[in-house]
């Protein structure tokens, strides 16, 4: 073995101390032309014990004479100095000649009171001193190089404080929980280069997200989101930190990290809980690529940062007024100036109480449930990358629409596959030549083989020729484009089966609702109502309701029914995937029973018998 690969041995060592040792060895014999090499510790009481020998030791093979009066040399020499001496009255046939040991300290961070030992065997003075030298001045460097990695353990964690520190000092700028939140979330993703941060807050049992890097507002509804919680609710149930890809020997469960990762990544997930008086108050998600591996200084420099910031984050939380609270104390005092001075909030909740519950006795309303909906195609046509390769050119963006059925959309770069099938006919043409030449020779097993080949390669040029047809990416119905928007990515690699355009025609969208168990035995099938999506609150659509699922389904936690319902009219800017509120006219009903109808549903389930 060389010194090179000694050296990278070295370096790529697996925290084993012994197979270190060793290594270290066979580098210092080779480059000082050592004979052998041991590694000794000795502690207090004098006993000697041998870490690492070079060469290998055999079992069952008494340990050389050099050895022994090694270790006999080092019993009774407790200085710490570089020292050559002479090796005589030996029996050994490795030791017939001129013989010396060379005892050198060596200094290592993890181990103390450890000496390198060197067998050195020539009669040639100024070789053995120059021998003694290299030893001397590659030791020397490795207790140099064991010093200053001690002192950049210390500088780094120094570092560590200072990057918290300055963390830290941009949230006490903040005077506003959203505004402090988003300052943290940003200058961790800034710090340590993440794709997204985010910070949530326990609110019940569960974990509410209050803010993301660089992302001022966000739905609830959002898959992303509830993804997100999911994952900071695994912290939070284990009080641990999360990290996934997990690491071989963790204990904690990481599925809902792991589904994060794979379904946004494949990325790296870190969810550290937040801390307030020993009680986890909050989670903190971190996202950032897979090949970004957080290590353990990192993690270490991220708990140090939300140790430091979390009281104060939580202080805003607690203390920033709640839209709800502001409402009732202008209420509170808007009926102080009305009614008398003393009792005014008991008098003016007694008129407000009497006069609701005449109200909702004797007045009756429209009972119009309602339930979450989703605009879905009733057909869609999907269109994938045909194969691996790059986006050349893209004709049409999100919005516009497929006037005819073979339209093309984009293309792909096929000037690889073009090259490989000019390849592929060269190599075909080369295997008809061999086989021409065999058979001209009368080789016909060599010249079926060749025939093969070609066979082979032809099935490989038929195979490109038909990737090459496949380079335009054409739509096969005629729609309007939901999804594809590529202009942007030309140049980017695809994958096979990467969905790249769905086009959908715009007259068959549906309704899709979510109707709660409690709710959908007041549903029949021709019952109409209104629905209103998240885009255009204020443009409500009536519908009727087509079909009823009879199954259940189990959507965020909740048993609902699917109900179908088909749209009545129909606008331009109505596209599928679009949420919103639905609600159903089912017939008047008394306030109060509208209002009480689920208390009093879940009274009579905890008192039925």
């Amino acid at each position: 073995m060389n010194v090179s690969d000694l050296l990278e041995q070295m370096r790529r060592f697996d925290d084993d101390p012994s197979s270190f040792l060793v290594n270290l060895l066979a580098a210092q014999c080779v480059l000082s032309k050592a004979g052998a090499g041991a590694i000794i510790h000795s502690n207090t009481e004098q006993n000697i014990n041998v870490l690492a020998v070079h060469p290998k030791l055999e079992k069952g093979i008494a340990p050389p004479s050099w050895l022994t009066e090694s270790t006999k040399l080092l019993q009774q020499n407790t200085e710490q100095t570089a020292t050559l001496k002479p090796l005589e009255n030996s029996s050994d046939d490795q030791t017939s000649a001129k013989n010396h040991i060379a005892i050198i300290p060596l200094k290592m961070v993890e181990i103390s009171n450890l000496t390198a030992v060197f067998y050195i065997e020539t009669e040639d003075q100024d070789l053995l001193e120059e021998i003694f030298q290299k030893l001397q001045l590659v030791t020397e460097m490795m207790n140099y190089s064991q010093t200053r990695f001690a002192k950049l353990a210390g500088e780094g964690r120094l570092k560590r404080l200072q990057q918290a520190m300055e963390i830290l000092s941009d949230l006490n700028q903040q005077d506003e929980f959203t505004s402090a939140s988003m300052s943290l979330c940003n200058e961790i993703a800034s710090q340590w280069q993440c794709q997204r941060v985010s910070v949530g807050f326990l609110k019940g049992r569960y974990v509410q997200l209050k803010a993301m890097s660089h992302i001022e507002d966000f739905s609830r509804k959002m898959k992303a989101i509830q993804d997100i919680e999911s994952a900071m609710e695994e912290s939070l149930d284990q009080d641990i930190e999360v990290l996934s890809p997990a690491l071989d020997d963790s204990t904690y469960i990481s599925r809902a990290a792991d589904q994060l990762s794979q379904k946004y990544g494949p990325q790296t997930v870190l969810s550290l809980p937040l801390r307030q008086k020993g009680d986890v108050i909050g989670v903190l998600t971190l996202e950032r690529p897979a090949d970004k591996l957080f290590t353990s200084d990192e993690i270490e420099t991220i708990r140090l940062t939300c140790e430091l910031c979390t009281a104060r984050l939580n202080n805003l939380y607690e203390y920033n007024r709640w839209i709800g609270a502001t409402i009732a104390l202008k209420t509170r005092n808007f009926f102080a100036r009305f009614l008398s001075p003393k009792h005014t909030l008991a008098k003016a909740l007694t008129i407000i109480i009497f006069a609701s519950i005449l109200f909702s006795v004797f007045v009756k309303g429209q009972f119009r449930p309602k339930a979450p909906f989703i605009l879905e195609a009733i057909q869609q046509q999907v269109i994938p990358a045909p194969f691996d390769g790059y986006i050349k050119s893209v004709a049409v963006e999100v919005g516009d629409s497929i006037e005819g059925k073979d339209s093309v959309l984009a293309s792909l770069d096929d000037a690889e596959l073009r090259l490989q099938l000019a390849a592929a006919k060269a190599e075909k043409t080369g295997y008809l030549k061999q086989e021409s030449a065999y058979m001209r020779d009368n080789e016909t097993a060599q010249s079926q083989i060749a025939r093969a080949n070609a066979d082979k390669t032809q099935a490989a040029i038929d195979l490109l020729n038909y990737q090459i047809n496949q380079a335009n990416l054409i739509s096969p119905i005629n729609g309007i484009v939901v999804k594809g928007d590529l202009k942007r990515q030309i140049g980017a690699p695809v994958k096979t089966g990467d969905i790249l355009f769905e086009v959908c025609p715009l007259k068959s969208l549906r309704g899709q609702l979510m109707v709660p168990e409690d709710l959908i035995f007041d549903i029949k099938v021709g019952q109409k109502g209104k629905l209103a999506t998240a885009s255009y609150p204020g443009q409500a659509i009536e519908f009727e309701v087509e079909r009823i699922n009879p199954m259940a389904e189990v959507v965020n936690q909740r048993n609902v029914f699917k109900v179908r319902v088909r749209l009545l009219e129909m606008h331009p800017w109505m596209r599928p995937g679009m949420e919103g509120v639905a609600k159903v006219s089912v017939g008047k009903r008394p306030y109060i029973w509208i209002w009480t109808r689920k208390i009093n549903n879940w009274i009579r389930m905890k008192l039925w018998l």
